[in-house]
């Protein structure tokens, strides 16, 4: 890999360098036979560690065991090989390591190795920018890219991997809070740095909220944590146990209060023969976007007005140790849950003074010495703060996904216009289509979505 700012033209852009892009990056180049330009375009290297992957501490554990990550569909324990072959816990079993929850750094690093490994064995050249792409451009003989440095591109076809954004702290005033006073969750360095003595106020209590309450302990913190949410509600535990075997498929037929009512059901029956809930929501994994899709758009906004922190917590789980880490601190009164909305946020002294209305709105205030950020990801495409996909949809190059969450893509991947049209020369892989799909920020969606989008690419060049 080279970095560079004279690359004028390519085959094949990819745009975003985190997980989506790095996985569909191996796809072009495992499967090109020929020597193609291919450019990955990220500002913040190095490559595989978006948001998701970008903290380098242990405590930050991996959400799935170790055997469920691999990248690739056709290769399912390709992620647990490579820890095997690393020796990256010593002395571990490889069938036990594969029920282990390990650290999130494993995972940048193996995408990483896998794209050098992509890179040693292909015809086609990665050329790798570390820009950040301002405008897309619709042409007759290509797809136009403006950078924020460097010669635009003009490539054959565009694959968008930009990734998650961290939605802003929902307080008026936060933006006047000085540097140390708020702290976005995502900064794993500036939580870290966060006094042992300080009170914590965590604003959202799910995944980021684990993260930085485990990082806190990770540093010996002595001071008091107040979570601050909607519905107080901690992530949930994944358990062992049998699976279940009851048939999903009758949900898809159901109306969104059916599906609530009978998945009820499920666990009920399921604890009876001794079946976790969590492993009742485990059969239905694979049914995640159909259950979406299927739903009417009436029932889609119902879920998203009332039942999505429900799905939530027990969809996205925790491993066991960190969520132990939770309740050993909520059982010292050192961890406490206020559940209400957040308004406003005021810097005073050493303090900061977070006001907010109790779910009667009966208003209540929380001192601490900080304020973290863990509101987790911004939906709307509108309010990502990211000039490209801004220019996308003033420009009619793009528009919102159903509900205004993400953009709007055909069953393919490919993106539509203003109009409804489709383009396939771009495709997008990842957390946009989220409004189209729901189910499409984990690994199992992102590595067929890149494979996907390289190999109609690939497609696309051979005519």
């Amino acid at each position: 890999m080279t970095v560079s700012d004279q690359t004028q033209a390519c085959d094949i852009a990819i745009i975003g360098g985190g997980a989506a892009g790095v996985l569909t990056a191996i796809g072009v180049l495992r499967g090109a036979t020929a020597a193609l330009r291919v450019a990955l375009i990220e500002p913040q290297l190095p490559l595989g560690r978006g948001v998701a992957y970008a903290t380098r501490y242990p405590e930050h554990l991996l959400n799935v065991p170790a055997g469920k990550m691999s990248g690739f569909p056709d290769r399912p324990d390709d992620f647990l090989d490579y820890l095997v072959a690393r020796d990256a816990l010593p002395g571990v079993a490889r069938d036990t390591l594969a029920q282990t929850f390990v650290a999130r750094h494993h995972y940048a690093d193996y995408l990483r190795q896998r794209l050098q490994e992509a890179v040693d064995a292909s015809p086609a050249q990665l050329d790798l920018r570390a820009a950040r792409v301002l405008s897309l451009e619709k042409q007759a003989d290509g797809i136009a890219l403006q950078l924020d440095h460097g010669q635009p591109l003009l490539a054959a076809s565009v694959a968008l991997c930009a990734g998650n954004a961290l939605r802003p702290l929902p307080a008026r005033g936060a933006g006047a809070l000085p540097p140390g006073k708020r702290i976005e969750a995502w900064d794993f360095d500036a939580v870290q740095d966060i006094a042992a003595t300080a009170d914590v106020a965590i604003v959202g209590s799910g995944l980021s909220m684990a993260d930085s309450v485990v990082s806190l302990a990770a540093i010996g913190h002595r001071g008091q944590v107040h979570v601050l949410s909607r519905h107080a509600l901690l992530p949930l535990p994944h358990a062992k146990g049998p699976a279940a075997d009851y048939d999903p498929e009758p949900l898809l037929a159901m109306t969104l209060r059916q599906r609530v009512r009978a998945l009820r059901r499920h666990a009920d029956e399921a604890a009876l023969r001794g079946i976790p809930w969590q492993n009742v929501m485990e059969r239905i994994r694979p049914l995640g976007q159909a259950l979406w899709q299927s739903l009417s758009f009436d029932d889609q906004r119902r879920f998203l007005r009332h039942v999505v922190r429900y799905w939530d917590v027990h969809r996205h789980r925790i491993a066991a140790p960190v969520h132990a880490q939770l309740m050993e601190l909520r059982r010292q009164d050192r961890l406490h849950l206020h559940r209400g909305r957040l308004e406003t946020a005021i810097a005073e002294g050493a303090c900061v003074h977070l006001g907010a209305l109790d779910p009667r709105r009966q208003p209540f205030q929380l001192d601490a010495h900080c304020v973290v950020n863990a509101t987790g990801v911004e939906m709307r495409a509108q309010a990502m703060r990211n000039p490209l996909l801004q220019q996308m949809l003033g420009s009619g190059a793009a528009r919102p996904g159903p509900h205004g969450i993400g953009i709007d893509t055909a069953a393919d991947g490919s993106l539509l216009d203003a109009d409804g049209v489709a383009d396939p020369r771009v495709q997008v892989v990842g957390s946009l289509r989220i409004g189209r799909l729901w189910e499409s920020l984990a690994i199992p969606e992102l590595r067929g979505q890149a494979a996907h989008a390289a190999a109609a690419a690939l497609r696309r060049l051979r005519g």
